[in-house]
């Protein structure tokens, strides 16, 4: 499969991601610390707890991987881990608890101001450019978009809207996002800018020990806790780094924000194809779904116009299944 156009680096560059342990970012260190060239700085809330383990076992860990003790909300542990970085990675983000007592506090102030100090951060320390990890919720989630329509990157979440619906993380995503695009302006750099990538549902195999938020949807679904039918967008989290790391590395991409989804399908089809890739599967899969909204349509043109390539949704939902299986999530 080809790596979305992040290929092998010849130069060494020093880079940090927070977040480090997380779905996502535990991919991206590995993709960065697999092509010789970087030195990884990894933000995590405890270095020495066994749930980090599987960084330190990455192939070059040892001599490329340095885990920072980090709390996105203390400007100082932040400052440590990005200084001598040349370039940034924030993929961290609050995850929201079911029913929030107090979202202001907890899921949205903590995601603006986590974000407002990479960036402060990655400023004094002469970074070139801070890689966002946002989100498709930060750009369809408005009810003026028609329904059959297929936004791009112009289209933004309406932040009243999501409020009154309740939908938390993808008003601290927007919230997020939107500080991070206008933080150069605002502090008057320009030295450092700002790249912002809007992924969707991410699917594709665990490297962490813990399963996360999007994974347990995916068995959801499979097991017919949830019966919703809808369609969604999905992308492969292997996709997704190369998309970081392509946002990091590529000059056309400064100061952009970027979609990226790979495919569109409806659940019934992604179970139906899950189905029909591992037959073996002991689960009660759902006779019925209930039809509810679909997702708004994306596009992502403009990475693919950098070079950005995504692979088949039957190897992700195969390589998805199988790591899994193999934690034992399914049998």
């Amino acid at each position: 499969m080809d790596d979305g156009g992040a290929g092998k680096t010849t130069t060494t560059k020093t880079v940090c991601v927070t977040g480090a342990g997380g779905f996502i970012a535990s991919w991206l260190v590995q993709l960065l610390l697999s092509r010789g060239g970087y030195v990884v700085h990894g933000t995590v809330r405890d270095p020495s707890d066994p749930k980090n383990g599987h960084l330190m076992a990455l192939d070059g860990a040892g001599e490329r991987l340095r885990l920072f003790k980090a709390d996105l909300l203390d400007y100082d542990s932040v400052a440590a881990a990005v200084a001598g970085c040349e370039g940034v990675f924030h993929v961290a983000s609050p995850v929201p608890a079911v029913n929030p007592t107090n979202p202001d506090a907890e899921i949205l102030a903590p995601a603006v101001t986590g974000t407002r100090n990479v960036l402060k951060a990655s400023h004094a320390a002469d970074a070139r450019r801070v890689v966002v990890v946002s989100s498709v919720g930060a750009v369809i989630m408005n009810p003026k978009i028609p329904d059959c329509a297929v936004v791009d990157e112009d289209s933004w979440s309406d932040e009243d809207y999501c409020r009154a619906t309740e939908n938390w993380y993808c008003l601290s995503k927007t919230q997020a996002e939107r500080e991070a695009l206008a933080y150069c302006e605002k502090a008057g750099t320009t030295t450092m800018d700002v790249v912002t990538v809007c992924p969707p549902w991410v699917l594709g195999p665990l490297l962490q020990p813990t399963v996360n938020t999007t994974s347990m949807r995916l068995v959801a679904y499979l097991t017919g806790e949830n019966t919703d039918e809808k369609m969604r967008n999905m992308v492969d989290v292997r996709d997704v780094v190369a998309a970081l790391v392509l946002a990091l590395e590529t000059p056309e991409a400064s100061g952009r924000r970027l979609i990226c989804s790979a495919h569109a399908m409806k659940v019934s089809e992604t179970v139906g194809l899950v189905r029909s890739l591992h037959p073996d599967l002991k689960l009660d899969y759902p006779r019925k779904f209930v039809q509810v909204e679909d997702e708004k349509g994306v596009s992502s043109k403009r990475l693919q116009a950098l070079g950005w390539k995504f692979r088949a949704a039957e190897e992700t939902l195969r390589d998805t299944i199988d790591s899994y299986k193999a934690a034992g999530i399914l049998n």
